[in-house]
C-alpha cells in the first residue's frame, strides 16, 4: 500500500520560506510521477507543482513560478517543495500525490484526477 506522509508546514510571514517533505512508501518511489496540490478554506483544490519521476521534468501553477520549487531524492523516497517569497494568497492545506500507474504526461502533471495516492496534508499560513 502506497503511504504518503507530508510535513514542514507552518506559520510564516509574508515573504518568509518554507520547505515541504513528502515521505514516500510502499513502492519503487523512483517510477512515478508525483506533485504537489494545495487547498485553501472555502476554494477547490489547485495544482502547485509536478514533477516526471526522474525530476528532470516540472510544471508549475502560474501563481508559483519563480517562487516555488520541486524537486525529488529517489535515494531518500522523498519529495520537496521549497517556497519562497510566499504571500498570505498561499495560505492551504498542502498535499502531495503520486500517480497509480508509471504513465508520464508532462500536460497530466497539473490534473488531480489523474493522481492516484494522496497524504493527508500540512497546514500553511501567511500571516500580513
Amino acid at each position: 500500500q502506497v503511504h504518503l506522509v507530508e510535513s514542514g508546514g507552518g506559520l510564516v510571514q509574508t515573504g518568509g520560506s518554507l520547505r515541504l517533505s513528502c515521505a514516500a512508501s510502499g513502492r519503487t518511489f523512483s517510477s512515478y510521477p508525483m506533485g504537489w496540490f494545495r487547498q485553501a478554506p472555502g476554494k477547490e483544490r489547485e495544482f502547485v507543482a509536478g514533477s516526471s519521476y526522474s525530476g528532470g521534468n516540472t510544471k508549475y501553477a502560474d501563481s508559483v513560478k519563480g517562487r516555488f520549487s520541486i524537486s525529488r531524492d529517489n535515494a531518500k523516497n522523498t519529495m520537496y517543495l521549497q517556497m519562497n517569497s510566499l504571500k498570505p494568497e498561499d495560505t492551504a492545506v498542502y498535499y502531495c500525490a503520486t500517480k497509480g500507474t508509471r504513465d508520464y504526461s508532462y500536460g497530466l502533471l497539473g490534473v488531480s484526477s489523474s493522481y492516484t495516492y494522496w497524504g493527508q496534508g500540512t497546514q500553511v499560513t501567511v500571516s500580513s
